[in-house]
């Protein structure tokens, strides 16, 4: 997972602990040589010129100058800055983001003085984990599990309501997650509010049978908002604890489905609105769930196909684009293979051995 971005990473990251190593190197031979040098005597006051500064005056004015040379300039840095950046903007780094990130780095490095027993690679590891960390972590946080139980003590079924592009494996990713939930205890219902595709009714209908979970669903060419209200109803008429509610795919840019999308969402006033993207899409899937996000807010993003060599930018960028956060990663082809986000999960598959 992400192996191309780890690559760039770990040649940054290479590069990085080369010139803190060498910044240190440079403070021990100060040091050796502060150590061996001989204290300067004090000029002879003359009448005719101005008085000769002071002993400890020269020492202090030594070590400001010093200190200056040991702490890391921002000409010393910008070298690595530019490589870190080529590199996220060549994994699709959303520009914003990758803006945050160097900031976030040349915030850490420049006036840094390396310590004497300061382990540069270890140093210069932590200081880009924790600039990437910090754009992986959203201002909120949503938890699938929480929300669920919150609407059970209230007596109501959880409302989730999924949507995004055509093909990126939307209708797969519901029922993987309907199998998560199942197999925390809960049970789910699924909506087939896909009335547009050929066969999207008839494809959530399988993949529905396959994990065990019923389907609420009407005629094709139905009004996907009646189907979704439909299935709230059976929902809390039969006790299931959340509806999920599939919808058709549609591009941002088409005017008709993202008003469908519009009318759902006031018909079923769902308790999470989630956006499915695809993670090798890179920044398009960013743009996508910004354009959803103008259009009927979001309130999380599921992103799809983590398991293949993704570049990252998606990952990198789509919770600070959209101040939402990622709630669950694909990672695989098989029900089982969806796991909840977690920064960590990205941050072991750039800087894990």
């Amino acid at each position: 997972m992400l192996e191309k971005l780890k690559q760039k990473l770990k040649a940054v990251k290479e590069k990085l602990t080369g010139k803190l190593q060498k910044k240190k190197e440079e403070k021990i031979e100060e040091e050796k040589e502060e150590k061996t040098k001989p204290e300067p005597a004090p000029t002879p006051a003359k009448t005719t010129v101005a008085p000769p500064e002071h002993p400890s005056l020269t020492k202090v004015r030594r070590a400001i100058k010093k200190v200056t040379h040991r702490k890391l300039s921002e000409a010393d840095v910008d070298d690595i800055l530019w490589d870190l950046h080529v590199a996220l903007l060549e994994s699709d780094t959303a520009l914003s983001v990758a803006q945050r990130i160097i900031e976030n780095v040349k915030s850490e490095l420049v006036g840094r003085e390396i310590g004497l027993t300061e382990d540069t690679k270890e140093l210069a590891e932590r200081i880009l984990r924790e600039a990437v960390q910090r754009v992986l972590t959203p201002p909120c946080q949503v938890n699938l599990l929480e929300v669920i139980e919150r609407k059970k003590r209230e007596g109501q079924p959880a409302v989730f309501v999924f949507f995004g592009i055509n093909g990126v494996g939307k209708t797969t990713t519901i029922a993987k997650l309907a199998k998560y939930l199942k197999d925390r205890g809960y049970r789910p219902l699924l909506a087939a509010a896909d009335t547009f595709r050929a066969a999207g009714i008839e494809q959530l209908e399988e993949h529905a049978a396959r994990v065990g979970v019923p389907v609420i669903k009407q005629r094709r060419g139905a009004d996907a908002a009646a189907v979704a209200y439909d299935a709230i109803a059976h929902a809390k008429a039969r006790g299931f604890d959340v509806v999920l509610i599939d919808t058709a795919g549609r591009m941002q840019t088409d005017v008709d489905l993202m008003e469908e999308m519009k009318k759902i969402v006031r018909v079923t006033k769902p308790d999470l609105k989630i956006f499915i993207g695809d993670a090798l899409t890179g920044n398009d899937a960013v743009e996508q769930a910004l354009a959803f996000e103008k259009a009927v807010g979001i309130d999380g993003t599921i992103l799809c196909k983590m398991d293949a060599d993704a570049r990252g930018g998606a990952a990198l960028s789509i919770s600070q684009v959209t101040g939402k956060p990622i709630l669950m990663l694909g990672t695989g082809q098989k029900y089982e293979d969806l796991v909840e986000f977690r920064p960590e999960l990205i941050l072991s598959a750039l800087f894990g051995d």
